[in-house]
C-alpha cells in the first residue's frame, strides 16, 4: 500500500486507476501492508479519502495475517499485547482473549506509544515462557519529519532483554503470502506481488512463488536492485505503468510480464 498506492496518505498517479481496472476487468486482488495499526475499515476509509475505492474485504494486513497465523495454531489462545485497534481487533475477531497474566503469547505489533512499562511487561512475560510474536521485521516507518521506530526495532529490543527471537508473520515472511492468497483463492502461478521495497515485497513474492513488479515510487531506488541477491520479474517507474498490464496479462501468459 505505502510506496505504491500512496505516499503520505496522498494518492500517488495511475492509484485510482490501478484498483478501477483491477475491479472492471473482475481480477481479485488485496492491498497488503506491515501496518498493523489500523483495521481494515480504518485503511478503507484512509485510502478513499485520497480518492482510492478499495474495499475492506480487499485489504489485509499484518494484524490480520498474524491473527489468522495464531488461530490456526491455538484455537481460544491468550495473549498480551503491544499495538492497536488493528492488532487487538483482530485478535478479538478470532476468539483470543487479552490479558497480562500468563498469556500464551506476547505479541508486538506497530504503535506511536511504545511505552517503558508495556515493553518491561513484555520482556517479563517472554521470560516466564509466553511465546514471542512480531507483526512485522520492519525496522522503522515514514513520517512527515522523518523516520520512526518500528515493529523491529522494539522486537530487537526486547531480544537484546530476553534473548529469545520473535517469529515475524508479515512480510517478508511468505506466510503472510499464502495467507493472503488463500484469502482470494488464488494461485501462486497466477498471481502477481507489486511493492515498493525489496527487502520485503520483492522478497516475499519471489519466496512464494509469485510473479514480482517493483514500483519506483517508495522505499527502492533503481540504484539499490542490484545489491541484492535476487530481481523481480519487472521495475517499472510507478503504478501507473502497471495500469496497461491488468488488461493484457491473461492468467497464462507468463512470457508478456517477462519481457523487456
Amino acid at each position: 500500500m505505502d510506496g505504491v498506492l500512496v505516499h503520505e496518505e496522498q494518492a500517488l498517479p495511475g492509484a485510482a486507476d490501478f484498483i478501477a481496472a483491477l475491479q472492471e476487468h473482475q481480477r481479485p486482488y488485496l492491498v497488503l501492508t506491515n501496518n498493523s495499526i489500523f483495521t481494515a475499515r480504518d485503511l478503507r476509509a484512509r485510502l478513499l479519502g485520497s480518492g482510492i475505492d478499495v474495499p475492506e474485504a480487499s485489504i489485509w494486513t499484518s494484524a490480520l495475517a498474524t491473527a489468522q497465523f495464531l488461530a490456526d495454531q491455538d484455537a481460544g489462545g491468550s495473549a498480551y499485547v503491544i499495538g492497536e485497534a488493528g492488532m487487538t481487533s483482530a485478535l478479538h475477531d478470532v476468539g483470543f482473549v487479552l490479558t497480562d497474566r500468563d498469556p500464551d503469547y506476547v505479541v508486538l505489533g506497530e504503535t506511536r506509544t511504545y511505552s517503558f512499562e508495556a515493553i518491561t511487561r513484555a520482556i517479563r512475560l517472554i521470560h516466564r515462557g509466553a511465546r514471542f510474536i512480531a507483526t512485522n521485521p520492519d525496522a522503522t516507518g515514514p513520517s512527515p519529519e522523518g523516520p520512526l521506530p518500528a515493529t523491529g526495532s522494539v522486537a530487537a529490543l526486547i531480544t537484546q532483554a530476553t534473548g529469545i527471537k520473535p517469529y515475524f508473520v508479515g512480510k517478508p515472511n511468505p506466510l503472510m503470502m499464502r495467507s493472503a492468497l488463500n484469502a482470494i483463492e488464488a494461485h501462486s502461478e497466477t498471481t502477481v506481488m507489486i511493492g515498493d521495497r525489496m527487502d520485503t515485497d520483492m522478497v516475499a513474492g519471489i519466496e512464494a512463488g509469485l510473479r514480482t513488479v517493483l514500483v519506483l515510487t517508495g522505499s527502492t531506488r533503481r540504484e539499490e536492485i542490484t545489491r541484492f541477491p535476487y530481481r523481480p520479474t519487472r521495475v517499472l517507474d510507478s503504478i501507473a505503468d502497471v495500469v496497461p498490464l491488468v488488461a493484457e496479462l491473461a492468467p497464462d501468459e507468463y512470457s508478456q510480464l517477462s519481457a523487456d
